[in-house]
């Protein structure tokens, strides 16, 4: 019963949180919080829809292509897995695994989903199921595959990685929980022998590919606040690693980043918050804070290069580097273009479906949309 209860909790908290980077969590009917409309700029980008795929139905916070090669695997609620070829749009196959929580994650040879009781299902790179295995819980951030595993996180705070061959359990790491979680864009990072993961506790975890070993944990930031809703501190999109440093956000906490190579030292640390995560060009880290504002923080040291205010409250997921621009989607359906030199408007696109909840993925053409309505969508920069 007490498990049944967290798991309701953390589902209310995840449909509550659905809107969270633009208008909070109790502040829906004050206009202060209202979405900035669009305003007047000089476009200075040239920007447009390369190609559509239609590969399902639904979209979501669990739901986010991945890129591997030129080939790019994505998934529906509706159940729809498929592959894509990443220049031209093409469908290189597509097959239907029944209603999903959360996918897609691959390495090129292996592409997993997971089903909404929470089975993780496995296929070979042209489609063809490998096994099927059941997770500790719900999943719903996901799966990532890497170093010979399928790494899931569980609604329970676990993590568990099935053998990426066989689908059998190799190794299980669980922490205590809060007893509220955000649902929003969380990914985890493989990188080699290791799998990086944030915590809804506002701490980064190191672990082991092959053994589950946690070889460190750093605290992004710690819950303050009175209530349940005050204290959550999820590390929220995908952990940014560049060179030595391990950078993280959370929401309604700090961006921390790390230095790996002096055991985890925390190199620098700004007070701005995220619902959605953020992305780096390999010198900056691009970040939406809570009110939607834009920001750029060099790498090295955490200082701010620009922000930009004009899409404020719109509900923005986490920029994503495009050529000379970063890309950030937001709850009308638009894709927006922010200079990376000094974040001034450079063009949008509508590409419809309802709101980028979805990761964008940076690719040398530009960015892929995944849309609410099942469609992933090249908008190509400049030419």
């Amino acid at each position: 019963m007490r498990s049944t209860s967290r798991l309701f909790r953390a589902a209310l908290v995840g449909l509550v949180a659905a809107g969270l980077s633009g208008c909070g969590l109790f502040s829906h009917s004050d206009a202060r919080f209202d979405p900035a409309p669009l305003t007047d700029y000089a476009p200075s980008l040239a920007v447009s829809a390369r190609w559509s795929a239609s590969i399902g139905s639904g979209g979501g916070y669990g739901f986010s292509p991945e890129l591997v090669g030129d080939t790019l695997y994505a998934a529906t609620p509706s159940g729809a897995v498929a592959a894509v070829d990443a220049s031209s749009g093409a469908l290189r196959w597509r097959i239907d695994a029944g209603p999903l929580s959360a996918g897609a994650g691959s390495d090129g040879r292996v592409v997993a989903v997971v089903s909404q009781s929470g089975m993780v299902i496995a296929y070979d790179a042209q489609g063809k199921e490998l096994w099927r295995s059941q997770a500790a819980s719900a999943v719903n951030v996901p799966p990532t595959v890497g170093n010979g595993i399928v790494a899931v996180r569980t609604t329970d705070y676990r993590i568990q990685a099935f053998d990426a061959a066989s689908g059998k359990l190799r190794w299980n790491v669980q922490r205590p929980g809060p007893a509220l979680a955000l649902r929003t864009s969380i990914r985890m990072l493989s990188v080699p022998n290791l799998l990086i993961a944030g915590m809804p506790n506002g701490r980064l975890m190191v672990i082991d590919a092959a053994s589950g070993a946690v070889r460190w944990e750093g605290t992004v930031s710690t819950s303050r606040g009175a209530s349940d809703l005050e204290r959550i501190t999820d590390v929220v999109g995908e952990p940014v690693v560049a060179g030595p440093l391990l950078c993280g956000v959370s929401y309604q906490g700090r961006t921390t980043c790390f230095d790996v190579s002096q055991g985890g030292r925390a190199v620098w640390s700004q007070e701005i918050s995220s619902a959605t995560g953020m992305h780096t060009d390999g010198q900056r880290l691009y970040l939406a804070d809570a009110r939607d504002v834009v920001h750029a923080l060099d790498l090295k040291d955490g200082h701010e290069f620009w922000k930009q205010g004009a899409l404020l409250n719109r509900r923005l997921g986490a920029p994503a580097p495009a050529g000379s621009a970063v890309a950030v989607g937001d709850y009308e359906g638009y894709v927006h273009f922010l200079s990376r030199a000094d974040g001034t408007l450079m063009a949008r696109l509508l590409v419809g479906g309802g709101p980028v909840v979805s990761a964008l993925v940076s690719t040398p053409r530009g960015v892929v949309v995944q849309t609410g309505d099942g469609k992933l969508i090249l908008v190509g920069v400049g030419g």
